[in-house]
C-alpha cells in the first residue's frame, strides 16, 4: 500500500456535511473510489494506477477531513454520501470501486438504484446481509478503543497485526501503518469504528438480482475480516459478476501488480 504525497483535496457538500474528495485525470470513463473502514483516500489510490479517464476519491464521514455528523448512522447514510459525490456535475461517475466498507456502501446504494453505474468493482466485501459478531469484528472494537485513547503506537501495532502474516515484517508495511495511524488519529473515525462493524450493508439480498451491470468481485484467502467465502457468495448473487480470489499475502501487498491490472482492464471495459 504505497504512500503518496499530500493530495490536493477539496471539500464538497454532502448530505450531512462537507465531504473531502480528490480528483485526478480527465475524460471518460469517470470512476469513483470509496475506501474501507479506517481506510483513506491514500489507501484507495493504488487501485487506480491502471484505470483510465477521470478518477475521484472520497472520504466518507468520519474519515479524513469529512464531517462527523452527530448521532447514529449506517450504510444507508454512507450510500447517500457516495451517491452525492457520484452525481456531482463535475464528477458524473459512471463506474465505482469500493473497498470493504466502501463496497458495502455501494451495494446498499445499488439496492435502491441498481442501474446507477456501468461497471462496479467490489474489493474485499466483509458481509452482505447478516451482521457479524466474530473475532474479526472484536478486533475493530479494539482499534476503536486505541484510536479513542490517542495512543499512536498502539494504533500502529494494530494496523501491522491486521495485515497478512507473510508481510508484517516488511518495513514498507510499518511505514504504511505509521502514516495511516496519523490519519486516523486526526479524523473522527472512532464513531464509524464503533457503529458499523455490527451492521450489514444490504437489507434484502434479493434486491441484488436487479444489479445487471458487470461487477468484479475481489477477495483474498486467509483474511478473517474479509472471508473469501463472502466474496464468493456475493458473486453468486450478482447476475453479471466476475470473481477473483487472490492467494494469501495481501491483495495490495504481494498481489498488487495483478490486482492493479485486473481493476484497470475491467474498468476500461476489457
Amino acid at each position: 500500500m504505497s504512500r503518496f504525497g499530500a493530495p490536493r483535496t477539496e471539500l464538497v457538500d454532502g448530505p450531512a456535511g462537507p465531504l473531502e474528495i480528490l480528483r485526478t485525470g480527465h475524460g471518460r470513463p469517470s470512476t469513483l473510489f470509496v475506501h474501507g473502514l479506517a481506510g483513506s483516500i491514500s489507501t484507495t489510490r493504488p487501485y487506480a494506477t491502471a484505470v483510465p479517464g477521470t478518477r475521484t476519491f472520497m472520504h466518507l464521514r468520519g474519515h479524513g477531513r469529512s464531517a462527523v455528523p452527530s448521532g447514529p448512522f449506517g450504510y444507508a447514510d454512507l450510500a447517500a454520501e457516495v451517491w452525492s459525490v457520484a452525481d456531482r456535475p463535475d464528477v458524473r461517475a459512471d463506474r465505482a470501486l469500493g473497498v470493504s466498507m466502501g463496497a458495502g456502501a455501494i451495494l446498499r446504494g445499488l439496492t435502491q438504484e441498481p442501474h446507477r453505474f456501468e461497471r462496479v468493482v467490489l474489493v474485499l466485501p466483509a458481509t452482505i446481509d447478516r451482521p457479524r459478531s466474530d473475532t474479526a469484528m472484536a478486533a475493530l472494537e479494539s482499534l476503536s478503543e486505541r484510536v479513542s485513547s490517542g495512543d499512536r503506537d498502539a494504533v500502529v501495532e494494530h494496523l501491522v497485526a491486521d495485515q497478512p502474516a507473510a508481510v508484517r515484517a516488511d518495513p514498507a508495511v510499518r511505514v504504511w501503518a505509521e502514516g495511516q495511524a496519523e490519519q486516523l488519529l486526526s479524523s473522527g473515525v472512532e464513531a464509524a469504528l464503533r457503529l458499523l462493524p455490527s451492521q450489514a450493508p444490504v437489507p434484502d439480498r434479493a434486491r441484488l438480482s436487479e444489479v445487471t451491470c458487470p461487477v468484479l468481485v475481489l477477495g483474498q484467502e486467509g483474511d478473517d475480516t474479509h472471508p473469501a467465502e463472502v466474496a464468493e457468495e456475493l458473486a453468486d448473487l450478482l447476475p453479471d459478476a466476475v470473481l477473483h480470489v487472490a492467494g494469501s499475502g495481501g491483495i495490495m501487498w504481494e498481489h498488487r501488480l495483478e490486482t492493479r491490472e485486473l481493476v484497470g482492464a475491467f474498468l476500461a471495459g476489457q
